[in-house]
């Protein structure tokens, strides 16, 4: 039985480790051939190594155009087509509020987070066209939808790229390309390098504030990038797919108040 992606090309920016691997991994295993595009230089290339034949590696820094350019172009000289465009790359962590978040801070966020995302499309979409049509999609976050205080600037990036999501799928429905994104709640993953031990520990905290009782993983958000990469999703575009253990549907101090009145 064909996987789902049989014969298509997709391009994952970050695919070197947590969601962006595990969607690399997935990807492949449905039949698709994958370029790992992602700065780490030392993991890129072992997990294009473990997925084998049907994957190739690319160092790639999202923030300028003409490493976004060098991605699609090792994709489309190594298998003639891309079909599937993952904009996943992006930084998060600790700023402080808005008055304390250093300037450099800010702008790294916004490059890496929203640049890169708009590189991603202004460059891939002629290599959709050319193939007919195609996929794009990109992770955002439940802090698009929700304030998360202390990370003002990573809320407004992922704000942001829901609205370019928009805008674009607009522009470009009628050439058959369609662009969604993910917003992910509370995945555990190793990104800032975290120790197993850390990445269990939130594992832990998470599992007692999302309402499905346990923490997201990193092939919860594969599975999601799955199906819009895929031709199940061929009438979904411009629009934003939560994913996050039903936090944002309840307040999750509501949760830790009333949990126990829950069967």
């Amino acid at each position: 039985m064909a996987g789902r992606l049989a014969g298509k090309v997709a391009v994952i920016t970050g695919g070197a480790s947590g969601i962006g691997e595990a969607t690399a991994r997935l990807f492949a295993s449905e039949g698709a051939h994958v370029l790992i595009a992602d700065r780490d230089a030392s993991r890129g290339p072992w997990v294009a190594s473990e997925i084998g034949e049907a994957a190739r590696f690319v160092q790639t820094d999202v923030r300028f155009g003409e490493d976004v350019q060098g991605m699609f172009a090792a994709a489309d000289e190594a298998w003639g087509r891309i079909d599937v465009i993952y904009n996943n790359a992006g930084v998060g962590g600790d700023e402080g509020n808005v008055r304390d978040c250093p300037e450099d801070r800010y702008n790294l966020i916004s490059d890496v987070n929203i640049r890169g995302v708009w590189l991603g499309m202004k460059y891939g979409i002629p290599h959709l066209e050319r193939a007919g049509g195609g996929s794009i999609i990109v992770t955002a976050s439940i802090a698009a939808i929700t304030g998360v205080a202390g990370v003002a600037a990573y809320c407004a990036s992922k704000g942001a790229v829901v609205a370019m999501v928009r805008a674009a799928a607009g522009e470009w429905a009628s050439k058959h390309i369609r662009i969604n994104c993910i917003c992910p709640g509370s995945i555990s993953t190793g990104q800032g390098s975290r120790s197993e031990e850390q990445i269990e520990q939130s594992r832990q905290y998470f599992a007692n504030y999302n309402p499905v009782g346990r923490s997201g993983e990193p092939i919860d958000i594969a599975n999601a990038a799955l199906f819009l990469a895929s031709d199940a999703s061929s009438l979904i575009t411009g629009q934003k797919l939560v994913v996050d253990g039903g936090w944002t549907s309840l307040d999750a101090r509501y949760v830790e108040v009333m949990g126990k009145r829950f069967p």
